[in-house]
């Protein structure tokens, strides 16, 4: 495990495969953490990686080489002898999403979960992705030939066909059907994002504009192609009357946006902008 770099900065220099999941989570969570020791947080997560090689020195490799049992074991380890499950109780506090809380309460939301199940299996090799399914983030882990999909949110029990289709019916309404774009893999900055993403929404929620600016404009350091996380920042910093903060944003997304729509709606408003003045 690479040690947790200085300022999330970084992370926004870094090539996407290079990104350690639950390390730059927990970069990001200490921004909220100011003076917080941060060693005793990745000796926790290196302690999980060390528990889920233990346990899979206890048995024979071959068994061990398809996706559903790769995730039993992780489920095994994270969720039932480490107790890491999801917080049913208070399901949207802040801390939820916050990986030094996290790993103090072994409670989580599940795009944070899945995070440390993704880290977990990589680290032994394994193929994992935290994917983009809505609204409850699940994790796909095994070969190309035998992956499976788990819940890290349910003790990362396994998540069969119809149980993906039951999740997305709730969430698209009775006749939801999987297609690809539920089912593609996150990569990592974009899984960061989705975990930024809940903090900046639970905030706005609770009315803490401030705050939600803050988690956007993180976003914009940490995945600065994003170019979602600039126009947010930019419609809060005019909330705030940060006109020029918010052209600048603006002027951002338009270097990364390549989508002809999307940059006739940022022209249109540094349009809106200038005559505002």
């Amino acid at each position: 495990m690479t040690s947790l770099p200085e300022t999330i900065g970084y992370i926004g220099l870094l090539d996407d495969e290079d990104i350690e999941l639950d390390s730059a989570a927990l970069a990001l969570s200490s921004l909220d953490h100011e003076g917080q020791d941060l060693e005793p947080y990745l000796e926790k997560l290196r302690q999980i990686s060390d528990a889920v090689e233990a346990a899979f020195e206890q048995r024979v490799a071959a068994d061990l080489a398809s996706g559903e049992r790769q995730g039993a074991l992780l489920a095994e380890v994270i969720g039932e002898q480490l107790g890491f499950v999801g917080d049913r109780d208070s399901y949207d506090a802040p801390l939820n999403a916050d990986m030094i809380r996290v790993l103090d309460r072994r409670r989580g939301l599940p795009v944070s979960l899945s995070i440390l199940y993704v880290a977990a299996a990589r680290r032994m090799g394994w193929r994992a992705d935290a994917l983009n399914t809505p609204s409850h983030v699940l994790v796909s882990i095994g070969p190309k030939d035998a992956p499976a999909l788990i819940d890290p949110f349910n003790g990362g029990q396994l998540v069969r066909p119809e149980q993906l289709l039951a999740l997305l019916e709730r969430v698209s309404g009775a006749g939801g059907w999987p297609s690809e774009v539920h089912v593609i893999p996150m990569s990592n900055r974009i899984t960061l994002v989705r975990l930024l993403l809940n903090q900046a929404s639970r905030a706005e929620q609770a009315g803490d504009t401030l705050r939600a600016r803050a988690l956007y404009e993180r976003m914009t350091v940490m995945a600065p192609d994003h170019d979602a996380g600039w126009w947010e920042l930019a419609r809060l910093q005019l909330v705030h009357r940060e006109v020029d903060k918010a052209r600048a944003s603006l002027w951002a997304m338009l270097e990364v946006t390549r989508d002809t729509e999307r940059r006739a709606h940022i022209h249109a408003a540094l349009a809106r902008l200038t005559t505002g003045d």
